[in-house]
Parts: C-alpha cells; sequence; structure tokens
C-alpha cells in the first residue's frame, strides 16, 4: 500500500510538473507507454494494417509531460524503431513510404516534445511567481497588522493623556471624547472590511454613532458591500462625519443629518444631506479631503459630488457595486 501511495504521488507530482520523477519510474512509465501504444497498434491492424506510427504520438506525449524532453526524445526513437521494424497483419514492406512516415513522425515528435516541455516551462515560471507574491501578501499583511496594532494602541495613548489634562475641563473633553472614539471606530472598521466587506447601515453606524443617534437618519435596505468598496466608502464617510463636526450639522445642537441609498441595477446612489448646521462661509482651496471625496470612488466606477448649500452640505455618491 505505502509503494502504491508512493508512485501514485510521484506520478501527480511529476504530472504537474511540482517535482521531476525519478529516472526510473520514467523510464519506466515509458516502456509502459510504448507497451499500451504497441498493443494499440496490434489491434488497429485487424483495421488498418499499415498504421506504422500513429499509435506512438499519445506515447510520446505522456512520457514528456511525466519524465520531461530527455525521456521524450528516447520515447519517440523507441517508438519510431518499433513502427518502422515491426509488422501487423499481411502487410508489403515498402521501404520509401514508410520512411517518409517516419520522417513526419519525427517532425511531429520534435513539435510535441517542443510543446510540451515549454508548457512545463511557462508553468514552472507561473508557479513561482505565485509562490512569491502569496509570500510578499504574506509578508504585507503582517506589515500591515503590525501597523494597525501600533496605531491602536498610540491612539488609546493620546486618549489617556488628553483625558488626564483635560479631567478639569468636561465640556472641551466632551467634545474631543466622540471624535476620538469615531476615529477609534473607524479605524477597526476598516481592518474589519478589508477582508470581507460588511453592510452599509453597518458602516454607516460605527462611523455615526459617537455622534449620537439621535442626529441622524438612515434610509435604505441592507445592502453587503464587498471589501473593497466598503474601505473607500468608510473613508468617505469618515471624511464627511469628520467635517459635519467640525463645521457642519454635528457642530451645531440643532443639526441634523440623513443618509439614504438605492440600488439600480448593479448602480449604488448615496445622498448625504445636513441641515440646520451652521451657515457655510466662503470655500477655500481644495484639501486633501476634497480630493479624496473626488477620488476614492473612481476605481468602482463612481463619482462624488458635494455641494455646500445655506441649509448645509449636500453630497451625492454614485458607483458600481462589483460581485462579491
Amino acid at each position: 500500500m505505502r509503494l502504491t501511495a508512493r508512485l501514485i504521488d510521484e506520478f501527480r507530482q511529476g504530472w504537474q510538473g511540482t517535482a521531476r520523477s525519478s529516472l526510473a519510474f520514467s523510464i519506466g512509465f515509458s516502456i509502459t507507454c510504448l507497451a499500451l501504444a504497441t498493443a494499440a497498434r496490434w489491434v488497429l491492424a485487424a483495421l488498418r494494417p499499415d498504421v506504422y506510427f500513429t499509435p506512438y504520438f499519445p506515447a510520446v506525449f505522456f512520457a514528456t509531460a511525466l519524465g520531461g524532453y530527455r525521456v521524450g526524445i528516447a520515447t519517440a526513437t523507441a517508438g519510431g524503431v518499433l513502427g518502422a521494424v515491426m509488422n501487423f497483419g499481411d502487410v508489403p514492406s515498402y521501404f520509401f513510404p514508410r520512411l517518409v512516415l517516419l520522417v513526419i513522425f519525427s517532425i511531429v515528435c520534435a513539435l510535441t516534445i517542443w510543446g510540451v516541455e515549454h508548457y512545463r516551462s511557462v508553468a514552472a515560471y507561473q508557479r513561482d511567481i505565485s509562490k512569491r507574491l502569496i509570500r510578499e501578501e504574506e509578508y504585507r499583511k503582517l506589515l500591515v497588522d503590525e501597523l494597525q496594532h501600533r496605531l491602536k494602541n498610540k491612539l488609546s495613548t493620546v486618549h489617556a493623556v488628553l483625558h488626564q489634562v483635560l479631567q478639569n475641563q468636561p465640556q472641551v473633553w466632551a467634545s474631543i471624547d466622540h471624535r476620538l472614539r469615531a476615529l477609534s471606530a473607524t479605524d477597526e472598521l476598516i481592518t474589519k472590511v478589508d477582508g470581507g466587506g460588511c453592510d452599509i447601515k453597518d458602516l454607516l453606524l460605527s462611523e455615526l454613532g459617537p455622534y449620537g443617534h439621535v442626529r441622524f437618519t438612515l434610509n435604505g435596505d441592507r445592502l453587503f458591500l464587498p471589501a473593497k468598496l466598503a474601505v473607500s466608502l468608510a473613508l468617505i464617510f469618515h471624511e464627511l462625519a469628520t467635517n459635519a463636526g467640525k463645521y457642519g450639522a454635528f457642530s451645531s445642537e440643532r443639526g441634523v443629518l440623513q443618509v439614504s441609498w438605492t440600488m439600480t441595477d448593479d448602480r449604488l446612489n448615496i445622498s448625504w444631506d445636513e441641515t440646520e448646521g451652521p451657515s457655510v462661509g466662503k470655500i477655500g482651496e481644495a484639501g486633501f479631503g476634497t480630493k479624496l471625496l473626488e477620488s476614492a470612488l473612481r476605481p468602482f466606477d463612481g463619482k462624488t459630488e458635494i455641494s455646500f448649500l445655506k441649509s448645509g452640505v449636500h453630497c451625492t455618491m454614485q458607483c458600481r457595486v462589483p460581485k462579491a
């Protein structure tokens, strides 16, 4: 049983090209292929006795695929000799036609061996690239996890230091505390959705929850977002919520926010409306946040448009939702 399992495993590795089969195994497999080809030729002789070389083509192909070009050349040579020397059935032996068929057989075998070996080399190269990419991805994930861990610790340290400094100023601390918590929640959410995606409502609740659930309303059906789109929208929502906390609806006691979304075919439409906030003053030059809003959805054939109205900020987002 162990010997059989070992032979099957060696055949599988050689056939897949993950490892070269041993010389003895390759030669044994080649002889088996030649024997089967000769038997097939003997059976075909009942119909066409003048079929000399055709049954040996599969033998050359399989022997090359398993053992490499050297074994393939040896199999082709042996097949050519067997086809030229052995006769099955009552067939006159014509030297010149058989010589022409032998030349054709040799040319086709050479092309077959070259094609199989070229495919094996390309497949081996692709496997090497895949292994290297997997190692690089594992290393990148390790670095990202370590960076996220350190950022989380630093944010916790900043939170603790500010709480210690502002413990005698509860109003100032209250205005800072929920923003730090919102930032921390967004970081954790981005880390979470980067692997599997999430629902758009959960994304918005995580980002807007620290500002108070009475300050916003969410209108839309449950909608699962693939990982990459969820990360992009998390960054956009965080930027809009931060601006609302600094200058918009969340900076005013009466300010409220309404976020609505609908799906049309594979297109997602999101509307962000702030009302009852401070009046919008003169708008300066576009900063990093504005550039982020404009570019984050481009990979999803989308766009973001933001308007600064007297009633508050109005932002519309449109994008294509990829299949999860």
